[in-house]
Parts: structure tokens; sequence; C-alpha cells
């Protein structure tokens, strides 16, 4: 499947929808908690069981983005979107089929293996698409589709409890959810598919640098270089310190204020939980277009220098103030989404164009080691507090200070990076020149 160029006369603001549709899609994977209740009652599965099939998932979007990246960049966006649709779908099929006959293996097959994939595939699929088309601002379109990763859920989560509320909650109306699920995401998913296009040329806005000036990295000589293993350190870090506060954010508020005039409900934490889901979308689209302005070393020396700040915040008032609670929580959440978003364009800066999503995509095991590390951390330190009869927001302070103290080992990362070494540059991208033979016989 060729990439498909656009034609003349096409909007490159028709390509951030096409990723948008399928980036919320697949941002469905944060909505499994929805799934959790009714699968533990229906088939008998502990905690740890029902959440295996996200775990497997999170871990195989790490995995097929690392070693997909470079199929996703020689076949082009229409052929991964493509490849995500069917993984994604598909293992949501297997996981309806799972759930009609009781069959828990086929869900954690469906969901977390087949539909794993489909979100590695999926969640780099448009990356060095939309930094070719913007050029100039690669942070807000990079922001833009990613956004929809971390919003998908403010959609998926209600629509799901609505679907298992009308259909019931035991296996077969479980299982015509994940049928629903499946059918749906498959037509929205097809949209990006027949909308994405390729530029016709390296410069799609005339007033807009060319898409492959400075330096051009192939990914195997991207992962040999320092810079982009500080990078790794940089994402694996700041990701660690939101993942640490998302992962337990209700239980987190509630015990803080437990012991305090003013306890909070549990619908006011989940409130709480909604309030940093939308943080961490707009934190996805905020802070990377305003990396456009500030440069992407300067954005990141915010999330992790300010991040540290607000950890400090929390660890040492944030009992005494629920306001300051909520807000140091809520910056730390936006600079989570945001990190997430400006990292495709600072490895653009860093490696160029050439096969930026490739690189991107073996990056995101630092996310696989973030999903494991931060909840890790949070969870055994305070289970190992409240074993000593500890309770409330002392079952937190020594995890936040390793936060900070990670914060600060990303912030070390980030200044070490410089610019990438001459002998690591390709003599000149590939793409450029098949663009230009592309357009030949359509000129001719």
């Amino acid at each position: 499947m060729s990439p498909p160029v656009a034609p003349p006369g096409w909007s490159r603001w028709l390509v951030p929808p096409a990723a948008l549709s399928v980036h919320l899609s697949i941002g469905q994977a944060y909505a499994w908690s929805v799934f959790k209740p009714p699968l533990e009652s229906a088939l008998g599965l502990s905690g740890t069981q029902s959440a295996l099939p996200f775990q497997l998932g999170i871990v195989m979007l790490g995995l097929s983005a690392a070693f997909g990246g470079t199929l996703v960049e020689r076949n082009g966006p229409r052929w991964a979107m493509t490849v995500a649709l069917i993984c994604f779908s598909s293992g949501f099929l297997l996981s309806a089929l799972g759930a009609a006959t009781e069959q828990y293996w086929l869900i954690v097959l469906g969901y977390g293996f087949v539909g794993g994939i489909g979100l590695g595939i999926g969640y780099i699929s448009p990356v060095s698409t939309l930094i070719k088309w913007f050029p100039d601002r690669p942070g807000m379109a990079t922001g833009i589709a990613i956004m929809g990763f971390g919003g998908g859920a403010l959609i998926a989560s209600p629509w799901s409890a609505q679907m298992l509320e009308s259909f019931g909650s035991d296996s077969s109306g479980i299982a015509l959810a994940f049928l629903v699920h499946g059918l749906s995401y498959a037509v929205f998913m097809l949209l990006g598919v027949l909308l994405v296009r390729v530029p016709r040329s390296e410069k799609p806005v005339e007033t807009a640098p060319s898409a492959f000036d400075g330096p051009q990295v192939s990914a195997r000589n991207a992962v040999r270089t320092p810079q982009f293993w500080c990078l790794w350190v940089v994402l694996c870090m700041n990701v660690t310190a939101g993942i640490g506060i998302l992962e337990k954010a209700a239980p987190m508020i509630t015990d803080f204020f437990k012991g305090t005039s003013t306890p909070v409900s549990v619908s006011a934490a989940a409130g709480f939980v909604a309030l940093l889901s939308a943080a961490n979308m707009a934190g996805r689209i905020g802070w990377s277009s305003t990396s456009d302005l500030i440069g992407r070393k300067n954005i990141y020396r915010v999330y992790l220098g300010v991040g540290a700040v607000m950890y400090g915040l929390i660890a040492l008032f944030g009992d005494s103030s629920k306001p300051l609670f909520v807000l140091c929580a809520l910056v730390i959440l936006s600079f989570y989404g945001g990190g997430f978003a400006t990292i495709p364009a600072y490895l653009k800066d860093l490696f160029g164009t050439y096969q930026v999503g490739a690189i991107h995509g073996r990056l995101l095991t630092a996310w696989s080691t973030a999903g494991v590390l931060g909840p890790l951390i949070v969870n055994w330190i305070a289970d190992r507090q409240e074993d000593a009869g500890k309770s409330g927001s002392d079952l937190y302070g020594l995890s936040f200070m390793i936060m900070i103290g990670l914060l600060a080992v990303g912030f070390v990362a980030n200044e070490l990076v410089r610019p990438v070494s001459t002998r690591h540059h390709i003599p000149a991208p590939r793409e450029a020149a098949d663009v230009t033979a592309r357009q030949q016989p359509e000129s001719a």
C-alpha cells in the first residue's frame, strides 16, 4: 500500500482530524477499568487477573511501536492506520468471543496481545506525516493527535458504562459491548485511513521551512547516539512522575485528607480523577504548542524542574491545603501529557524527519518502563508504610521524594542533550527523492 500523495490544493488541516480519528479510538485503553468489575463478577476473576489485558496491551504498545516503527516509515501512514484498525478492532472481536464463551484467555489474547499491537502501530502512525505537513509548528501538530489518545477515555468511559448498563454486566452483556466497540472503532478509524495524505513536496507551506532542513539521521544510527538515550531517560522520568499520581489518584487524595476536617468523598475523588484526565489532555496540546515558541529543551526544563517543585509542595504542605494539593497534581498531570506530545518534535529537532516515526517508536520503550516503575514505587512504598502503622499523607512522603529525585535525573539528562554529530547524518533523505519522483508522472 503506497502512501497516498495529496492532490494540488489539499489542505494540511485535514491531516490532524485523520490522526485524531485513530488516537481517539485507541485512547479507549485508558477506560479499561470500566470493564474490570463486570469481568471480575461474571468470570470470577481477581483484580490482578482483570488488569492483565490492559497491562499486556501497554507492553505490546511499546514493543510494537519499537519494532514496527521502521515498517511504518517505509509503508506510510495509510498502511499503518490500516494495520492499527485491523488489530485494534480484531482485539475487541476476539474479546467478545472470549466473554461469550467465558474463555478469559481469549480476552487476554484479543485485547492485550492483538489489540496492543494496534495500540502501538496506531500511536506512531501519524507522527512522521504530521511533522512533514507542519514543519513550522511540529509541537502543535503532534500535540493535536496525541491529545486524542489522552482524551479517548473521556468518550469511551461513559459510553462503555452506558452499554454495560443497557446490555447487562453478565458475560453475554460484556460480549455484546465488546462487539459494538470493535465494529464502531473500525468505522471511526476508517475515516483516518481514507483521509490521510502525505505532502507532495518537502515544503507544504511556502513560508515554512523545508521538512527536510537540518540534520537527517536514520533510526539505526539514532539509537547509537547519546542524544537518543538522554531523551529516553527524560521521557521515562517524566512519565514515571506523572503516572505515579494518575494510577493511584482516587485513593491518594482520600488518604491525604482522611484525618482532617474536610475528608474527600468517593464522588469527589472520582471528580478529581476526571480533572486529572482533563489536565492530561490539555497539557498535550497546550504545552506542546508552547514548545514551538520557547524550544523543546526549555519546555522540558519546565516539565522536570517545575514538576519537582510541585511534588515537593504536595509532600510538605499537601495535607494542609486541598486546593494546593489539587493544583499541584493538575500541573504534574499536564506536564505528563505535555511530555508525550512534545517528544516527537524534540526528536525531529535532533534527528530530522527522515525516520522520525521509527525513532519515536523505539523511544516509547521508555513509556513501557515507566508504566511499571511509577505504580510500583507508589504502591509498594504505600503498602510498606501501611504495614509499619502509618496512614494518611505519611503513606506517600517517601515515594514523592523519590519522584523528585527521578525528575532531577531527567533534568540533568535534558541538559546533556547536544546537536547530533555529523558522523551520524545521512547524505540526503530518501523521502525527498521519493516525493519528487512521485510528482513527475502527475505533472507529465
